[in-house]
């Protein structure tokens, strides 16, 4: 006599849904608080549209010094992803640091030391 457990397999998947919902939420923390910074360092004004979606494409536009209509760019694809690449390359030039840092946001695992180091590095 076969017994199935579908508790058990319904406290896995609830736990493992609430490990991803935990872990996105820090990469979004992450991601907000080394946005800030460089916005802070680059005295842009609203720092703090960092922690709110759309405003924060809205604030990488403003440091990186590109025009606000590049938000419409955002919504069409594959279009968005090189939009994103050349903002990246801006952002690392105004941090003083070489735009080659920007193209390494493309670079899986890669992507999530750039910005922590934009952020927190010493402008040159």
């Amino acid at each position: 006599m076969g017994y199935d457990y579908p508790t058990q397999d319904a406290s896995f998947w609830g736990g493992l849904s609430v490990f991803n919902f935990l872990l996105i939420v820090a990469i979004y923390v992450y991601f907000a608080i080394c946005l800030q910074t460089m916005a802070k360092k680059t005295n842009t004004p609203n720092a703090w549209f960092a922690w709110i979606p759309i405003l924060n494409i809205v604030l990488m536009l403003q440091v990186s010094g590109k025009p606000m209509w590049w938000l419409i760019l955002a919504l069409i694809p594959f279009v968005n992803i090189i939009m994103a690449i050349i903002i990246w390359m801006a952002l690392a030039e105004k941090m003083g640091k070489p735009s080659w840092w920007g193209i390494l946001m493309i670079v899986p695992f890669v992507n999530f030391i750039v910005p922590g180091y934009l952020a927190f590095s010493s402008k040159k």
